[in-house]
Formats: structure tokens, sequence, C-alpha cells
């Protein structure tokens, strides 16, 4: 009888363990095929490109700079999926990266400048403000990095979730010596020359691609860990390109859907000829300076094309999700010829509130999902890619450290999108960039439906325009809607106040410049 129970015991127990065995395999199972289902995701950021850096026109008519650039690869992404014709960043890059990554607006993160060494900002001297002490550091994985903001970053999330995270190109996110100058720290599983610094020393391998010596890294405008085309004639756009596929290759072998955040460092000065286009433009007519911007661009158009096509032949078009942007507008200083008009009808250029500082081409392919060729002038800006990639990616109630800004949208991809008319956007830069020109310098700006606010902290003006009717921000509206002009200042000083954002000081009296809707006009 013992003996009879004992047996009986260890069947049953053997029976439950199987089981469970069995439940088990099913589960691993069931989330390996729910992981394989995902789609792969390709971020591709563009450096310093303006809204008319494009034949693909964004605006209601092809423009001469339409006419000027050449890039089919962006024309072929348009005729697959959906331009957005009024999509924003920030107007200087580290406010927009950190803003991609965490989904917080760059009045809440406080990188609100771009990044480099550690503690140091970069902010120019100004004759009478003094500027606060922002995040100097960049945004980090970690809470114990000074003058930084902390944040549960998008890659991080995604290696969470089954994605294999690549990282190629420019990364700027954490200044020197800090976790995140390494984007292995922030949740990439490979990185392709990213580091610290936002710009090359150099475009050409044969010049060591900014560094001193073959085969070294020369901090900080080396670019890292592509020495073995250290000597080598070719251009840095092509060789990050060939890397990016090698390491598609990689995220094939693993079985594990990909993100590749695809960052180009092209096309942010210096500007270098890059020679497989650039003779194509001298014959044109145009300018050495201007032929050689045209190249980059042509050239990053082409890393866009070698990627579509790396997709075509291994069968992953399908169930890949493609979404272009530019991290600011196009940069329209010298050695450009058109200075402050290289990227009209919009006025001004990078570091500008005006909107070629902002504004910028976006174009998003969702094989299935995105009708083919449309168009849409929905406004979003950077923050949103956070929720929106993450919805895409089918990641869903995950956390943060962060309040997430953005807003997803997937609804406007998808053509059921509510009107968004009534949404406002925000943008602050309490900093000095350094150069001049129109709409350059310390400002903070809220965009409500058609119309645009901008204030400028060092002698507390606005400037009023009403977008639809004045693309090119050339008539100033504040003196004749001064109704507008305060219920704007309003809603822009609650905003910045509500998620503690930071002002410019005088340096006079060492006192906050007044928000917008602290100034003398109310």
């Amino acid at each position: 009888m013992t003996i009879h129970t004992s047996v009986q015991r260890a069947i049953s127990l053997f029976i439950v363990l199987i089981s469970f065995a069995l439940a088990n395999s099913c589960t691993t199972s069931d989330q390996q095929k729910e992981t394989q289902n995902k789609p792969n995701i390709i971020m591709f950021m563009v450096d310093d490109m303006g809204w008319q850096d494009t034949s693909v026109p964004f605006w209601t008519e092809e423009t001469e700079f339409n006419r000027r650039y050449h890039t089919p690869a962006m024309e072929k992404l348009a005729d697959g999926g959906m331009m957005f014709t009024q999509a924003y960043a920030s107007s200087v890059c580290s406010p927009t990266r950190v803003s991609l990554m965490s989904g917080m607006n760059a009045a809440r993160h406080r990188v609100t400048n771009w990044t480099l060494r550690r503690n140091q900002s970069v902010d120019s001297e100004h004759p009478v403000l003094s500027y606060p002490q922002w995040s100097v550091n960049g945004i980090q994985p970690v809470d114990s990095i000074e003058n930084a903001t902390y944040a549960t970053l998008l890659p991080q999330l995604l290696l969470d979730n089954g994605y294999f995270t690549i990282h190629c190109g420019k990364a700027h996110f954490g200044a020197m010596t800090t976790p995140a100058a390494d984007p292995l720290n922030c949740g990439f599983d490979v990185n392709i020359a990213g580091h610290a610094a936002g710009g090359p020393g150099s475009y050409y391998g044969s010049e060591n691609f900014g560094n001193k010596e073959k085969g070294g890294h020369s901090e900080p405008w080396g670019i890292p860990g592509l020495e073995k085309y250290h000597g080598d004639s070719i251009f840095l756009t092509e060789a990050l390109t060939l890397e990016a596929i090698h390491a598609l290759d990689s995220a094939r072998d693993s079985n594990q859907p990909f993100y590749l955040y695809m960052s180009h460092y092209a096309v942010h000065v210096p500007l270098y000829a890059d020679k497989r286009f650039y003779q194509k433009y001298l014959d044109a007519g145009l300018t050495d300076a201007e032929a050689r911007y045209a190249s980059m661009v042509e050239g990053m158009d082409k890393s866009l094309g070698d990627l579509m096509n790396y997709l075509d032949e291994n069968d992953l078009t399908e169930n890949t999700i493609i979404l272009f942007m530019s991290d600011n507008g196009g940069f329209s200083l010298k050695p450009r010829e058109a200075v402050h008009a290289s990227n009209k009808p919009l006025n001004s250029g990078k570091g500008s509130a005006y909107e070629g500082g902002i504004r910028e081409p976006m174009i998003v392919k969702w094989p299935g999902v995105v009708q083919p060729k449309t168009k849409t002038d929905k406004m979003v800006i950077i923050e949103d890619f956070f929720p929106t990639i993450l919805e895409m990616a089918g990641v869903s109630n995950y956390q943060t450290v962060q309040t997430v800004d953005g807003m997803s949208f997937v609804p406007v991809l998808k053509n059921d999108a509510p009107n968004n008319e009534n949404r406002d956007l925000f943008w602050n830069f309490p900093n000095n960039w350094g150069p001049s020109g129109p709409g350059i310098g310390a400002t903070c700006t809220i965009r409500s439906g058609d119309w645009k606010l901008i204030y400028y902290y060092a002698d507390q003006r606005f400037e009023l325009f009403n977008i639809s009717e004045d693309i090119g921000e050339l008539n100033n509206l504040a003196e004749q809607q001064p109704a507008k002009v305060k219920e704007l200042a309003v809603k822009l000083g609650e905003y910045l106040r509500s998620v503690d954002a930071q002002r410019p000081l005088f340096k006079a009296s060492k006192q906050p410049v007044p928000w917008p809707d602290e100034t003398n006009l109310f």
C-alpha cells in the first residue's frame, strides 16, 4: 500500500513537472513568435539637413532648391509612405537628440544647447545676459552624473523588449567621459562610430576621419571605430552605410527584430566634397561650397537608397518601418552662399527660432499601415518619436523615470487621427549658440494653430506670425495683434513654469529675465 502510494505520488509529480515544462515551453515559444513578428525599425536621422535640401517638395510648390538637389531615395521613400509638412525639432542638435531618446521636451530635460566636454558650457558670451546651469553633460542612463538629465532611454526599452539595437553614426547624447558618451551604455547592442562629439574632424578616410594617426582616436573630433578604413579614399557616409549593413546581417543571424538608429554625421560642417557626386554640381554651375554641400546631401540619400535595397534583397521590406528626420534646420551660415537664405521660403536656418531653424523634412514608410504617396500637415515635434516608435514596436505599459511629453503620431499614420489643431508646441532656448542672424539668440517660442509667438529674452521683445499666411515670417504682427500676443504669452509662460524650465539672468542685476507673461507689456 505504501509502495503503491509512493509510486502514485511520483507519477503525479512527474506529470505536474512535465505539464509545467510544456506550458513554459509554449509560453517561451509564444514569446519568441511574438518577438519575431515585431516590425524592424530604421530611424534615419540626418544632421543639419534643411527642409528644402531635397528634390522632394515639402511645401505647396516645387522650389529652386528642390530642383537643385537630387535625392531619388527620398523620392522613393515618399512614394511608399507619408510626408509630414509640419514636422519640428529643436534649432540645434543635442536638444533634439535628447528629446528623441527620452520623449521629453527640451524645456523639461534642460539639455538646451549642444554638449561636448564634461561640466563645460558652450554658451558664447553676451553683453546683457548670463545663462543658466543647463544640463551640459547631456542625458544619462544613470542618476549619478552631475549637470545631466537622468532618463529611461528609448533603445534600452526596445532592447528589453526583444530588439537587436544598432547605433550607427553620430551619437552626441552625453559629454566626454560620461556614460552616455558611449551608446553601448544607452541600450544599444552595437555602436558604430558614435561618441560624445557632434561633428567629424574629416569626412575622408584618407584623413583618418579626423584622427591624427592612422588606427588611432583623436578627441574630440576624430571619429572612432572606423580604423579599417583609415588611409582609404572612402567617404564617411559610405563607410557608415557599409558598417550598418554588416550590423543588419548580425541582426538577421540573431532572429530578432532590429532597431537601426542610422544617424549620419552628414550634412554637418565641415563641408567636404563627396567625390561620387561633386563634379555634377560644379557642372551645373554651383559654387565650390554649394557643390560640396549638394554632394553631401546626395551621398546621404544614397545611403538611404542602399539600406532600402538591402531590405529588398533580403525580403525585409514589408516588415520594416523607416522614419526619416533631420535634427534641426539647415545650416545657413558661411561658407554657404545664401547666408540666412539657404532654406527659402523659410527664414534663417540652424540655431534660429524661425521656421528655417526648426522645421524638418520628415517621411514615414510603414508597409501595410501607411497609405503610399500621402501627405499630412498635422504638426509633430521630435519628442513624439519616443512614444510612436514604442507603439510601433508593440511595447506598452512601459515605465520611465522621466515624464514623457511626446504624443504618438501612429493615429496620424493610420489616417484615423483626431483633430489635433488645439495642440500647442513649445521651444525653449535660454542659451547663446554663438552666431548672429535672424531669429538666433536666447528665445522661447509657442506654435498654436496657425499662430507662432517668439519671445526674445535679451530685450523682452515679441514677434508674432501667422504661419499659414506668412511661411517666411516676414510680417511681424505683434503690434497689430496685442490680444493674440497676450494670449500666447500666457500659454507660453504657464507651460515653461509647469516644466520647471530655465531662463537667462541679467548680468547687471543677476535677476532672472521675466517670463513672457511677466513683461511690462502686461
